[in-house]
């Protein structure tokens, strides 16, 4: 099969086997180039492993510090016709590539939200790895079945109060517009607190407490972004904001109930970066691609990988942590600042249809987006026939 990208408004439906092994092995160059990590971890559980800051904090632990890695996921395998999803190819390639290092890893596909895979992952732990030491929770899903009710929850991405009128790059069109997004009710807020926010974390770090899996000192992440003005209607103090509040009722819960094995639980601050689900947020498009432009251009640009390996070496496992004001790991403090961000205002409100490739780093936003999905690496053959049926060693 010749797989070329097939995008659909802010989706790509298709991904390209070799493009994501490709994508996958720079991370993991990256990090193999920055040195071990001092103190690192060594049995690691990543909820949410298969994409974004989850594959990076898989990759970051596993060729950072040498950890035994086991990778939550729910992804689609390839049939003869129809490739798999990129989540499942960057898993093929991590998995093939901490074999030819002889890394321990194992993965499991599923749906993370239930009792079922919380077991089974339990199981595996016991059986194979020893007491973990650092349980990583990235998820990212429009939907959770609240696994004590059946009650299927769906999360809305919209403002708190007012409806909101903002600047957009619609990315289809490739034109700037402007979106309007009405506010959401209770029951929508409820909701997506119910999908994005902490209980699923809190019940997972439960389960492993209770089996007894759980490492003296170990610690747990939770990844957040909290933005400023520009990403604070639609994000930031919208719904998604609300969920992500959440986050932090959860963090001190866990600290309080897993005191007595001097357990850590931290939420991670971390950058805007192009992601599957950043990629269907209104606004974030612009702004990252604002974003983008200054970074670079200050030499300070940081994509996923940078970002997590930063977030271990100079926060999770650092003496000195640095915390912004509400007590997250402060990853993200070179976005937040206050001169970046006047440059992003700038761009921000200059730019027009006519001007988007001049004032903004557009073309790196979309180069990354399709790198998602394995496109536009210079190294593959888009031409060249290849197989979308690609295993996954180490699934059980």
């Amino acid at each position: 099969m010749v797989i070329q990208p097939k995008v659909r408004g802010f989706i790509c439906t298709n991904a390209h086997p070799a493009g994501c092994a490709a994508h996958v092995q720079e991370q993991i160059d990256f990090v193999k180039s920055q040195g071990k990590l001092a103190n690192g971890p060594k049995n690691v559980l990543v909820i949410g492993a298969s994409t974004g800051y989850g594959l990076a904090s898989r990759i970051t632990a596993a060729f950072g510090s040498g950890a035994k890695t086991l990778g939550i996921f729910f992804e689609k395998e390839g049939t003869e016709k129809k490739t798999a999803s990129a989540g499942w190819y960057n898993t093929a390639a991590f998995q093939a590539a901490a074999d030819a290092e002889g890394l321990w890893s194992k993965s499991i596909n599923g749906d993370a939200f239930s009792d079922e895979i919380k077991q089974k992952t339990i199981d595996v732990i016991k059986a194979e790895m020893g007491k973990i030491d650092l349980v990583v929770y990235s998820l990212a899903s429009p939907r959770r079945t609240d696994p004590k009710t059946g009650v299927t929850h769906s999360s809305v991405l919209k403002p708190i109060g007012k409806t909101v009128t903002t600047k957009n790059l619609n990315t289809s069109k490739r034109i700037i517009d402007e979106v309007t997004v009405e506010a959401a009710n209770e029951d929508e807020i409820a909701n997506t607190i119910k999908v994005m926010g902490g209980e699923d974390w809190e019940l997972w770090i439960d389960a492993l407490q209770a089996a007894g899996v759980l490492e003296n000192g170990f610690k747990t992440a939770a990844y957040t972004y909290i933005g400023k003005e520009l990403t604070w209607p639609i994000y930031g103090h919208a719904t998604i904001g609300k969920a992500k509040e959440d986050l932090d009722r959860v963090a001190k819960a866990l600290n309080d109930k897993t005191a007595t094995i001097n357990g850590e639980a931290y939420v991670a601050s971390l950058n805007a970066v192009v992601t599957q689900s950043s990629s269907a947020i209104p606004i974030m498009p612009l702004y990252i691609s604002a974003l983008f432009k200054v970074t670079k251009e200050q030499g300070i640009y940081e994509g996923t990988i940078e970002q997590i390996y930063g977030l271990f070496k100079e926060n999770l496992f650092a003496e000195t942590p640095r915390f912004d004001q509400d007590g997250h790991l402060f990853q993200n403090y070179k976005e937040l600042d206050d001169d970046i961000q006047a440059k992003i205002k700038v761009i921000w409100d200059a730019t027009t249809t006519d001007t988007i490739d001049e004032l903004t780093d557009y073309a790196g936003y979309n180069s990354e987006f399709l790198r998602l999905f394995g496109f536009g690496i210079d190294s593959v053959d888009y031409d060249a026939d290849v197989n979308p049926e690609v295993a996954i060693n180490g699934l059980v």
